[in-house]
């Protein structure tokens, strides 16, 4: 698994990579409420704004940390936005996507370093 300065998390399945939040950014934002996720097919570039979550503290976008294509997102949040909530790094996924480079995935960080960015 791999994160982002951006509190997401990406893990590597073959040629597609599943993106969330990790439980840092859910547990900063509370209780989420709506969840805005994008169309499958859609082609994104890094740090453009593909999500939407609102929680009972504040409205966020969560970014696309990679290139690629979004090839499944996960429907589930739509009806029951507080999974992000009980399990972020778990069933509470926002999408998956095929990126444009797998070698991406190279320069973010490890779970070591991104527990010493977050200390």
């Amino acid at each position: 698994m791999k994160f982002t300065e951006e509190h997401e998390w990406l893990l590597a399945e073959d040629d597609i990579v599943v993106v969330g939040i990790t439980k840092h950014a859910a547990d900063a934002l509370g209780e989420l409420v709506f969840v805005e996720l994008p169309e499958v097919g859609t082609e994104v570039t890094k740090d453009e704004d593909i999500v939407v979550i609102e929680s009972v503290k504040a409205a966020s976008d969560i970014m696309a940390p990679i290139d690629g294509e979004i090839v499944e997102v996960n429907t589930e949040l739509l009806e029951n936005p507080t999974l992000v909530n009980e399990d972020p790094l778990g069933k509470a996924w926002f999408f998956k996507m095929k990126p444009d480079n797998m070698a991406d995935l190279d320069d973010m960080m490890d779970e070591a370093a991104y527990n010493a960015l977050i200390a």
